[in-house]
């Protein structure tokens, strides 16, 4: 389900039309790197790592919809931040990487 949820998002930020190329690429990058620490957490914590993968989905959704709404994107980007609570001691990359993704896609979305 993971895999297939990364999948989603990075073919989400390919077909979007409204990310510049470099723009795209530092997300893809992004979700290429998320997918390393989301599948080295769901060894021992399978349920967050889903989590996470289902709010990163979301936000990407919310953020590259042709008229975005802010208020969703506001919240889904809330709950990927939320995701991540209590990592910053065990998976201080993790947290890294949700914020960084956190930011980009909030940056496209308003």
């Amino acid at each position: 389900m993971i895999e297939d949820t990364l999948k989603k998002i990075a073919a989400r930020i390919h077909a979007a039309d409204t990310i510049e190329a470099g723009r795209k690429a530092e997300l893809l990058r992004l979700v290429d790197t998320l997918h390393a620490e989301v599948a080295a957490l769901s060894d021992t914590h399978s349920e967050h790592a889903e989590s996470i993968a289902s709010f990163t989905e979301s936000s990407a959704r919310e953020a590259t919809r042709l008229q975005p709404h802010p208020r969703l994107l506001e919240l889904s980007l809330a709950g990927l931040t939320s995701s991540v609570e209590g990592f910053e001691q065990s998976h201080p990359r993790l947290v890294q990487i949700v914020n960084a993704i956190s930011t980009a896609l909030a940056s496209l979305g308003i």
